[in-house]
């Protein structure tokens, strides 16, 4: 297996210091701003062809497309999302299977032109399938033919060996005033802090790890600040992951989102519903919830 060492991806700095081993997993903090990164890396997770080879079974499974396609699976990023583009191009990086847009299109399709790109083949085929348009090639050096009113990173920007090489594109393939909109995995959530090593989401190919202070420093400037918060909850995963070191494979994390998008909908389940949009929306104020969300927008 060929391992590439990385230098911090925010700072561009060579000093770090270990942060955590998981299996074979070495996260690094960088001495001079603070993020935490993986080094070594195998080269797979930064060519892509893991998403082609072993991450395909994943994206493409019952399981998972089931969860992703599900009514409720988009929710609050599509509520995010309206609430700082009400109209325009869209382009989803990284959309994998295509369920962000295929929501957007299906709810609010008269408002919205809609485009989606990833490195792996297949779950393009899929998100076509769907109707989703498609443009096929790489994000940093396509040549788009128009610029675009939003771009968002959902779940993305952990996986890229440069990831603020990605944010200064999505600036650069902007209209003047359009907003990127980032969600990634919150190194400082309460999940990281109860479970540390043992979160089934310090795995392998997240190669990036962001807090609010860490994504900050990537994305400003050039870009304009307009919100940073935290968001998402599951309880389910802390009560899992509590048990100790297990590897959680795909099948699982696959099955436990079609389990969670159930259990949103039943009827039944109303009042403890009431509870957690409680408790997810304190760890939000606090910076505590499962993902770090930044809203950036190109000046006029």
């Amino acid at each position: 297996m060929n391992l590439l060492k990385r230098i911090c991806p925010v700072c561009g700095a060579e000093d770090g210091t270990v942060f955590l081993k998981k299996a074979a997993l070495t996260l690094m903090q960088c001495n001079v701003c603070s993020m935490v990164f993986a080094s070594p890396v195998p080269s797979a997770y930064v060519d892509g062809s893991f998403y082609e080879d072993s991450g395909r079974p994943f994206y493409l499974s019952p399981e998972k497309l089931a969860g992703d396609f599900s009514a409720v699976r988009f929710a609050r990023e599509l509520a995010l999302f309206r609430s700082v583009c009400a109209r325009g191009r869209v382009l989803d990086v990284g959309c994998s299977t295509g369920a962000f847009l295929f929501q957007l299109k299906n709810r609010f399709g008269a408002d919205y032109e809609i485009y989606g790109t990833d490195i792996s083949g297949p779950p393009l085929d899929y998100a076509e399938g769907k109707g989703i348009p498609i443009i096929r090639g790489n994000f940093l050096t396509h040549d788009f033919q128009n610029k675009f009113d939003a771009v968002t990173f959902w779940a993305v920007l952990e996986h890229v060996e440069e990831p603020q090489t990605f944010v200064k594109r999505a600036f650069d393939v902007l209209n003047p005033g359009g907003v990127c909109i980032i969600l990634v995995p919150n190194l400082s959530s309460l999940a990281v802090k109860i479970l540390k090593e043992e979160y089934r989401y310090i795995l392998p190919q997240h190669i990036n790890y962001f807090n609010a202070e860490t994504l900050r420093k990537m994305s400003c400037p050039p870009f304009e600040e307009m919100r940073f918060t935290t968001t998402h909850f599951n309880p389910i995963v802390i009560a899992q992951d509590w048990r100790g070191t297990r590897e959680v494979d795909q099948k699982e994390r696959a099955g436990l989102l079609v389990k969670t998008n159930s259990l949103k909908q039943n009827p039944l389940l109303t009042p403890v519903r009431w509870v957690y949009n409680a408790v997810e929306k304190a760890l939000g104020s606090l910076g505590l919830a499962d993902n770090c969300v930044c809203i950036l927008r190109k000046p006029l």
